[in-house]
């Protein structure tokens, strides 16, 4: 038995061609006035005589084909399919501003849509857990699906259908219409701290690169307006320390440390660059060594390493002047690390090879984390030693103690 109907849902698969088709019957709305029109291509495919004959016998010629229309597709408006991004020309910040207006056209939600959706490939998850408390915990791929269901031309109809049957009236086609279009709209325009850290991310993530004019380098030096503004940077910083010194964890800690000491986590190193990120400094590690380093170059260290996070506690201490050389955190760490390890020798405390690739590899951690912790070693190399199990066999029964020995005497 050979059949003679093909069923194929959307459209046939590119490459394939049904010469002898001699009836198109459309059983789905299309709204896509492209994709209606291939559709119909399928039908105009020319055939010999007998190559048609071999597939329908009491045939002739194919000279004709019949469309039937069951579902109406033919009486409806169909659209012509545009791309995601229709506002290349204005910046998110047009857009943002439009929306908070009252602008909910087609072309405004689509380009916000593709606008979040490339946001937020370059967010980490810092940024992400932030845009979820300021929107109402909402992500940014949740804002953008809910902006493209705005403007999808079929997502009203099967809302609608959803709600009132499978044939919606126009009106509660429309009614959904609006429905989906404030969904969309809301968090945007009655959130402004939320436009406001959009902003901010778009700004932190974006890098715009000029290849029509490339540059040509007239003098090398810093310009006395750099030199200002670097100088307006270090100045704001300290302030911003001494405002929130009570406030900020790893500030009350690093601020009072001097007189009663502070077990600093990573946690809390966190929180501090997240909230030296905020409008209106939008500081960054590298934006403040740099700072530094345009101000006090001899005494500056290591100003094209690749920075951490936790150089932010050199930073921090630097402005506070508790030291007098801005150094790179693991750096230092490093430093106090050899200083520890003369002192147990001149006490008589010696380590074997695995011991000292044991305490080797703590001094790095606690130079990239700020510390270490029991369950730090369930990881990466360590776990591969035998982790924790592995610290008590090589270090000894006090090997937690030995933790919290690093953690004080190497931060």
């Amino acid at each position: 038995y050979h059949p003679r109907i093909a069923v194929t849902v959307d459209m046939i698969a590119t490459g394939t061609d049904v010469k002898p088709l001699e009836i198109l019957l459309f059983m789905r709305p299309v709204k896509s006035r492209t994709l209606f029109e291939q559709m119909l291509g399928r039908g105009t495919r020319v055939v010999s005589a007998t190559e048609l004959r071999n597939v329908t016998p009491d045939t002739t010629v194919k000279d004709h084909f019949v469309i039937v229309d069951a579902v109406g597709v033919t009486e409806q408006e169909l659209f012509d399919p545009q791309p995601l991004e229709r506002k290349r020309g204005q910046p998110l910040k047009k857009l943002l501003e439009s929306v908070a207006l009252g602008v909910d056209d087609p072309d405004t939600l689509s380009s916000l849509a593709a606008r979040f959706s490339r946001l937020d490939k370059r967010l980490n998850d810092a940024d992400r857990a932030q845009i979820r408390t300021l929107s109402g915990g909402l992500d940014l791929r949740d804002l953008a699906r809910r902006l493209v269901d705005a403007v999808d031309p079929d997502k009203p109809q099967e809302v609608a259908a959803q709600k009132h049957g499978p044939q919606p009236t126009p009106e509660q086609i429309a009614q959904a219409r609006a429905e989906l279009v404030e969904a969309a709209v809301k968090p945007l325009a009655s959130r402004p701290d939320l436009r406001i850290f959009l902003l901010d991310a778009q700004r932190r993530s974006e890098v715009v690169i000029d290849d029509l004019n490339p540059d040509r380098v007239l003098e090398a030096g810093f310009d006395p307006q750099a030199t200002e503004r670097a100088r307006a940077t270090v100045e704001s910083f300290r302030r911003f320390i001494e405002e929130h010194k009570d406030e900020i964890t790893a500030l009350q800690i690093l601020y009072n440390q001097p007189q009663i000491g502070g077990a600093l986590r990573y946690e809390q190193i966190r929180e501090l660059a997240a909230a030296l990120r905020q409008p209106p400094h939008s500081w960054t590690t590298e934006a403040l060594w740099r700072a530094y380093a345009q101000l006090e170059r001899d005494r500056v260290r290591g100003v094209n390493a690749r920075r951490v996070l936790t150089d932010l506690v050199s930073l921090v201490r630097h402005a506070l002047q508790m030291e007098d050389e801005l150094v790179p955190f693991p750096e230092r760490v490093q430093a106090r690390y050899a200083e520890w390890l003369a002192a147990q020798e001149a006490a008589g405390r010696e380590f074997t090879p695995e011991q000292r690739w044991w305490l080797d590899r703590i001094a790095a951690h606690i130079g990239v984390n700020v510390d270490i912790r029991p369950e730090d070693l369930e990881s990466g190399e360590f776990l591969q030693k035998g982790g924790p199990l592995g610290a008590k066999r090589a270090l000894g029964a006090d090997w937690l103690q030995l933790l919290e020995e690093l953690n004080r005497a190497l931060v």
